[in-house]
Parts: C-alpha cells; structure tokens; sequence
C-alpha cells in the first residue's frame, strides 16, 4: 500500500515556494513592488501555501470560493475546501492596486517579504456571515471571530509566489517539517497507514492514551503541533517540543511516534477546523486524523463531540484521511488506568478528567498536580518553564476550556 494521495485533483504536493535563482530574482522584485502588510494569521497562511501543505491552493481566495467554502465546503471548481483562506488590506490601499497588478506581501511584524501577488480580484465579504458559517457565532468572545471582524475592509485574490518560510526551520530546526518531508520519512518507515495526533499543549496523560489507541492500529503516529501564534496563556512551542521528546523517549516504543510541527495560528473553529486539521494532515501523508474531546474548539461554543459528527455530514470521498473517532478520555481510579466512556463502568467521583487547560491552571498557580495527570518528566519539564516566568500567567477557564 501507498501513503494517502495529497488534497485535490491532481493528486500531487502543490509547493509554491520559490529556490534558487528563481527566488533570488523574485525577491529582488518584490522591493520593487507596492507592499501589504499582512497579519500572523495571513503568514502563517503563506508559509502553508508555500511548503505545499494547502495543496491545491494557488493563492488567497477569490469571492466566489470564499461563498462556496463558507456554504457548501466547495471551491468554485468543485474543490473541497472547510474554512476560508483570505488575504485583507484597507480599502484606501486597495482602491490604490488594479487588477493584474504584482503586489509584494510583507510580515508586518518581522518586515520580510513573505510571498509576491498577483492581484485578479477585489472584494468586500460580510464578516458576520463568515464567523457564523465558520464559529458558528459571532461573539467577540470568541477568538476566532475577533480575528475575522478585525480584518481589513477590502479581500484581494490571486496566485501567490512564496518567497520565505519565516523564522521557523531556524527556530525549530529537526522539528519544523514540509509535507514533502513527512511524507519520505513515513516511506523510509515502511510506514502507509499513518495517525495524526494535533497539539497545542504539552502531552498530558489523555494525549498519550489517544496515540497509543492509534499505534495499536496504525503504523505511527506523527504526533504534530502548532508552532504558530497562541493566546495568552498558552505554552511555548519550544518548552512543548522538550516536553513530548521527553514524554516519547520514556514512554513510547521506539519508532512509533514521529514529532513535527506546522506554522499555522490557530482559529479555533472547532468542527471546521477538525476538517482542515485533516485535510492538511493528508497532504502531509496521513491516513487517520485522530479527533477526542473538543477537538480545536474553545469555551462553550462547540459540543464535546461536534468535531467528530461534521466528519458524516461532508460528502463522501471528499478527503482520503479520515478521521479516527475517541471517547472523552480519563484517568479511572477504579479501572486503575487511562479508559474511555466506551471502556470503564465506573462513575464521575473515579474519573479523573485531564485537559490542557486544567494543567496550564495548575502549573501557573503553582497548585500541585494530582497523580496520573501528566508523567513526573514532563511535569518537570512544564514546572521549570513557569517557575522562570516574571509575571503570573492568568488562564480564564471560564472562556479558554478547550481540546487539544
């Protein structure tokens, strides 16, 4: 058997990032050109597009995908496509650009030029209609919605050349992986049928359960986190990265776990984010995306399991990875282990319930942890990380209770 097929008709990792004198040429170009500016959220997007993990996505989208991507999941060409991928700027600036137009898209914190534009359309979107098909609400409460209603007036569309990847194969180097990397890795493996575990906190004990119910069926599991922006009070990529070496190296059988990272911010559209997870996920060569408790959601917005049901509500065939379906996970007193509501017969006063967000409170209280929470190593590890911090960190549960 063959690793799953990338996302899209042709069936084949679609880069766009630029090398050799190509990219010196462009880069000189792009001095030359009339510069946006564009958000975290937006580089983030680029360097997705750039290292192929968007396949088949030749640049932001124009009016017409974005509609069909926020009501029917569809691009205008019939591509399978969950949540928007959009590029904004003011509407003095756009009014300033003309169609076929190249434009130079620039970080607007670093100031590189990450990618050149060339600019087929301009279009105003109704924010609000975005955020409901999307979050499925339209309170600024919501982090997702604050980053749509905070975009720019004025949508431009066209293909991009991708110029740079960031700071992030420096920052995360051996970490830090394109799809086309994955996916060599997963084949000098012998490895085709291939798990993704998504992470945006350090691996608590619910995290470990969920990989190895994975192993036990899969070949490996590439065990894949965020290493874009976070919120307040989330953990470093960094102290992450050490945290699950740790946890692997202790506890996991050797050649079963692959760790990688990916640039994406995270939007926290619960359901419609578990989609894109996986469809990412394929282009990466990952057969199962492993979806628990919440999956990418955040306070009460989402049902526990609503990431699980959109999985039966997409047409058939419109992704090869598919989603690898867990109960709420726990600690069981009783059962004397790690189980699941399908697996343990005991009551809530056994269950010792684990979630990110409960070991961020702890740790940034400086409370003790109970037993069976997190392994002692990586406990060590997260413990020395807020010890070193001048400042208490505030975790809102009430808002930020969210999965993985």
């Amino acid at each position: 058997m063959a690793l799953v097929n990338p996302h899209g008709k042709k069936k084949k990792l679609m880069p766009l990032i630029l090398e050799g004198n190509e990219l010196s040429e462009e880069k000189k170009k792009a001095k030359t050109l009339t510069q946006v500016r564009t958000a975290s959220r937006e580089t983030g997007d680029i360097i997705m597009l750039g290292i192929g993990g968007f396949t088949p996505l030749e640049g932001f989208m124009g009016h017409d995908d974005w509609k069909g991507v926020c009501d029917k999941y569809l691009m205008a060409d019939g591509t399978f496509w969950p949540i928007p991928i959009t590029l904004s700027t003011s509407e003095g600036q756009a009014d300033s650009i003309k169609k076929g137009q190249e434009i130079a898209l620039v970080d607007e914190e670093s100031g590189e030029a990450m990618a050149t534009m060339k600019v087929t359309e301009k279009y105003k979107i109704d924010k609000e209609h975005e955020c409901k098909q999307v979050f499925r609400t339209t309170d600024m409460e919501h982090p997702g919605v604050v980053m749509v209603m905070k975009q720019e007036a004025v949508n431009l569309a066209g293909p991009i050349k991708v110029l740079s990847e960031g700071t992030f194969p420096k920052d995360y180097k051996g970490v830090y992986m394109r799809p086309d990397e994955t996916r060599k890795m997963f084949e000098m493996k012998g490895w085709n049928k291939v798990a993704a575990l998504q992470l945006r906190n350090p691996m608590h004990r619910s995290h470990e359960y969920l990989a190895k119910i994975a192993i036990e069926t899969c070949d490996g599991v590439l065990i894949h986190q965020l290493l874009g922006k976070l919120k307040a009070g989330d953990i470093p990529a960094d102290v992450r990265v050490k945290a699950i070496d740790t946890l692997a190296e202790h506890y996991f059988v050797k050649d079963t776990c692959i760790q990688a990272g990916y640039p994406l911010d995270m939007r926290y559209a619960g359901p419609r984010e578990a989609l894109l997870h996986a469809l990412f996920r394929q282009n990466y060569g990952c057969s199962h995306m492993i979806i628990g408790r919440d999956h990418a959601g955040v306070g009460e917005y989402y049902g526990p399991f609503d990431a699980q049901k959109i999985f039966d509500e997409i047409p058939d065939g419109a992704l090869e990875t598919v989603p690898l379906k867990i109960d709420w996970t726990f600690y069981c007193t009783k059962c004397d282990g790690m189980a699941s509501m399908r697996t343990c017969p005991h009551g809530k006063e056994d269950r010792m319930l684990l979630s990110g967000t409960k070991l961020r409170k702890m740790l940034s209280e400086g409370t003790e942890v109970p037993d069976h929470f997190s392994r002692p190593e990586v406990l060590k590890i997260l413990q020395a990380y807020y010890q070193g911090l001048t400042e208490k960190v505030e975790i809102k549960t009430h808002k930020y209770s969210e999965g993985a």
